[in-house]
């Protein structure tokens, strides 16, 4: 029967029943596959969010806000548009966002399959397999947090309302002051 509690031996049986580690040396190669799984685990997860965001910000905005009440009764949908509409070909970038959605599922597969694996390692009961994996998901993250940090900045950047107030920001406070006034019906604003 297999103990249901930690234990530090150099004795244990990882996964399939070739990977049976008797002695030291068998013990640290099999707690550093294990950490470099662990590694490889941690940069998947943050590849996955960094391709997610990719593929978010190649796609252009196709929604806008309209605030005006005669524009939302323009674009409410009508009798007309209850006609069936001839299907568009796939344009590049639908092909592009399919392949993406390949690629994710796929490397989704692997990210499961190997979380499900390195539990099973941990679910050994070995004290030092499971150090190893606890050093290894540290590693991993440690290694592959910069490139989660560039992919919000990368988001944060081309989303911020700060690059449409630096529109605002080049018209003068003048003009700002023209047209609070004008809307608020003092006056017309003076040509320049």
């Amino acid at each position: 029967m297999m103990a249901m509690t930690f234990q530090v031996s150099n004795n244990v049986t990882l996964l399939f029943d070739f990977w049976d580690v008797h002695g030291p040396a068998g013990m640290v190669l099999s707690v550093f596959v294990v950490l470099l799984l662990t590694v490889f685990y941690e940069v998947l997860k943050v590849w996955r969010v960094w391709l997610g965001n990719g593929s978010k910000l190649s796609q252009p905005a196709t929604r806008s806000c309209r605030t005006d009440s005669s524009s939302a009764l323009d674009s409410s949908p009508s009798e007309s548009s209850l006609t069936p509409i001839e299907p568009q070909p796939p344009t590049t970038s639908t092909r592009k966002s399919w392949l993406l959605h390949v690629i994710q599922t796929l490397l989704h597969i692997v990210q499961v399959t190997l979380g499900y694996m390195l539990m099973l390692c941990v679910m050994s009961y070995n004290t030092w397999i499971f150090l190893g994996v606890i050093i290894g998901s540290v590693l991993g993250y440690f290694i592959s947090f910069p490139l989660l940090g560039q992919t919000c900045i990368v988001q944060t950047d081309r989303n911020s309302p700060t690059s449409s107030s630096s529109a605002s920001a080049a018209t003068s406070p003048s003009d700002e002051d023209q047209s609070r006034s004008s809307a608020q019906g003092g006056g017309s604003p003076s040509p320049d």
